[in-house]
């Protein structure tokens, strides 16, 4: 064997050793350029076959051909190997477990509301629904609403077309201000008896405060069929506050009008945020309104079809905001519509 010889055989496992080392593509083209370069490895050795005597050449030819092949299997080799890490690498492994996404939880109006759904369907109570774009004729005038009321007025309520119709008009549409229609929905659907709760959303033109907002939810009740009092009214929302908010909580009724109920009553709830010494939540009374609520007034059950002389019921109507902030102890009514996720982790 030749000195040539020798060189090539060398070059050939110094190849075969740095493309065993190689693991992308770049470091796959550096050794290209060191063995295969013009100034490379192998171009310097095929000089040096000139140099070989004539009788010499065939036997040198042969080996010089042998190397190069072998080289550039292995050249290939290589590149084949990378493109088939890479494209496991970029594989979907279905043997490794599954990346765990965050979930979410419930905002806590929904979970008063929910609360207050279940509270309620333990006493008796179904769920009724309604549209939130109601007619003035649901909305006030069956609820026995006089139409001198300021929350009639384009002032306190947001109607969509005054255009065509007069606020007054029976059949002008409005973003309802109560989910009591969804109340008079369900009294003209079917006879008594009815009991049912009507949770949603309702709207006001209010300016936003600690208290108050333009959007807001309520759940209402009702509850109508023969001899029903308004000792059945206080035992159903005294019940109510103590399992919404704790066996310590005091309701106290207080006199009040409403049109669409009489007698009418304003229920309060002591304020767990002071414990009845007056905050700024209860504006220092120690009492935080939740419901209003009363008697069906008999002129509701005529704009139904019932029959008021055989028919009584009560009716009640509760803020999901403000038992948010009496069961959660939140100062300001704002907070849950900051959209804050510091603030709503908490619950």
């Amino acid at each position: 064997m030749t000195d040539l010889e020798k060189e090539l055989q060398d070059a050939l496992a110094q190849v075969k050793t740095a493309l065993a080392a190689v693991s992308d593509m770049n470091a796959l083209e550096e050794c290209r350029v060191r063995f295969l370069g013009r100034k490379g490895l192998m171009p310097a050795l095929m000089a040096q076959l000139g140099k070989v005597p004539q009788d010499q050449k065939p036997a040198v030819g042969k080996t010089v051909n042998l190397v190069k092949q072998e080289i550039q299997q292995a050249f290939d080799d290589c590149g084949a190997r990378l493109n088939q890490d890479q494209k496991t690498a970029s594989a979907l492994d279905v043997t490794l477990p599954g990346r765990q996404r965050a979930i979410g939880h419930k905002h806590p109006i929904n979970l008063v509301m929910d609360s207050a759904v279940a509270i309620f369907r333990r006493m008796g109570f179904i769920v009724a629904d309604g549209p939130d774009i109601e007619t003035v004729a649901n909305n006030f005038d069956a609820l026995n609403s006089p139409q001198d009321h300021p929350s009639r007025t384009p002032d306190d309520t947001f109607y969509f077309d005054l255009d065509q119709h007069h606020w007054l008009d029976p059949e002008a549409l409005i973003l309802r201000t109560q989910t009591s229609p969804v109340q008079i929905r369900a009294m003209k659907a079917q006879k008594p008896p009815v009991r049912i709760i009507c949770p949603g959303r309702c709207y006001r033109r209010d300016t936003p405060d600690a208290t108050h907002g333009m959007s807001f939810h309520q759940i209402e009740g009702l509850y109508v069929d023969q001899c029903v009092s308004l000792a059945d009214l206080k035992g159903t929302l005294a019940a109510f506050a103590r399992e919404m908010f704790g066996t310590h909580t005091k309701v106290r009724f207080r006199p009040h009008f409403f049109p669409f109920t009489e007698p009418s009553v304003e229920c309060d709830a002591s304020c767990i945020v002071c414990g009845g010494k007056g905050c700024r939540v209860c504006k220092g009374s120690g009492w935080i309104e939740i419901a209003g609520a009363g008697m069906v007034n008999p002129a509701v059950f005529q704009n139904v079809g019932y029959d008021p002389d055989t028919t009584t019921g009560f009716a009640f109507g509760l803020g999901i905001e403000r038992m948010a902030m009496i069961r959660y102890a939140i100062n300001d009514l704002r907070l849950l519509y900051d959209n804050d996720v510091r603030f709503l982790h908490q619950f």
